[in-house]
């Protein structure tokens, strides 16, 4: 068993504030027992295609390299929510995950884009900006593997199956889902990748900023695999914590045997 954290915070057009922010999160999570912190999606910058470009640091720059010194001085394993990541002439939606010594163990580009038009409710097209990433993300760690994912790759569950039989038994959802999207559809998405696969579903997001450029609908939340809320936020900001069990995940898997009963060669 561990203990998992998460940070759901205010982020700042500043860079500078949003590390504070940052380091201030993640320190008291790690005073307080978190072997695994998690950040929110787009942390360090603006969700807004005006200023993801603007913000967009390479792999080298100062903003992961804030992150590996962070989890090396804690001695965490820190799942560093997203940040605009710029490679070449493209920009991603990006989560690096370091572990306890700093090194960056994982690398998820966002794999299915926010291009969306709720009729009376919100349009935004992140393709206009940025560049889908190309893989599933599953990262190693001394608990046993972990899966990671960004906001509106919850969609798709497919995705979320690939990484339970690649060996994940917990999967972290870094996610900015907005006041439209939010009150329809968070905790039913949530519950639901974590019943599919039987996994412990962590889902961090942005506190709400009601005067923002985006205003996301926070409700952070961790699900047991029975598909169980063992932790939920509300929309101020806050650090939720939740207990990892993983002998838990394999009873639930043993009393209700979804993935044993699978017929892939029908489907």
């Amino acid at each position: 068993m561990y203990k998992i954290a998460l940070c759901q915070l205010l982020g700042s057009f500043d860079k500078d504030e949003s590390r504070a922010t940052v380091k201030k999160f993640v320190t008291e999570a790690a005073q307080n027992g978190a072997d695994v912190v998690v950040l929110p999606e787009m942390w360090d910058c603006p969700y807004s295609n005006d200023y993801f470009r603007e913000y967009a640091e390479p792999e080298d720059g100062e903003t992961v390299k804030f992150m590996a010194d962070l989890a090396k001085e804690l001695g965490i394993y820190l799942i560093g929510g997203s940040i605009s990541e710029l490679d070449g002439d493209n920009v991603y939606n990006t989560s690096f995950s370091f572990d306890r010594e700093g090194n960056i163990i994982g690398k998820h580009r966002k794999t299915h884009l926010f291009d969306i038009d709720v009729e009376g409710g919100i349009r935004f097209m992140e393709s206009d900006t940025l560049t889908q990433g190309e893989s599933a993300t599953v990262i190693d760690t001394e608990f046993g593997k972990i899966g990671v994912a960004i906001c509106f790759d919850v969609r798709f569950p497919e995705l979320f199956r690939r990484m339970t039989l690649d060996g994940a038994k917990l999967i972290v959802l870094p996610a900015a889902f907005n006041m439209t999207t939010g009150p329809a559809h968070w905790d039913l998405t949530m519950r639901a990748r974590a019943l599919d696969n039987q996994v412990y579903f962590a889902a961090c997001s942005p506190a709400r900023d009601e005067e923002g450029v985006y205003v996301a609908w926070g409700n952070s939340c961790v699900v047991s695999p029975w598909g169980e809320f063992k932790a939920h936020a509300d929309a101020e900001e806050c650090i939720l914590y939740a207990d990892i069990d993983l002998d838990y995940v394999d009873s639930i898997r043993n009393q209700l045997p979804l993935l044993k009963a699978r017929r892939p060669e029908l489907y």
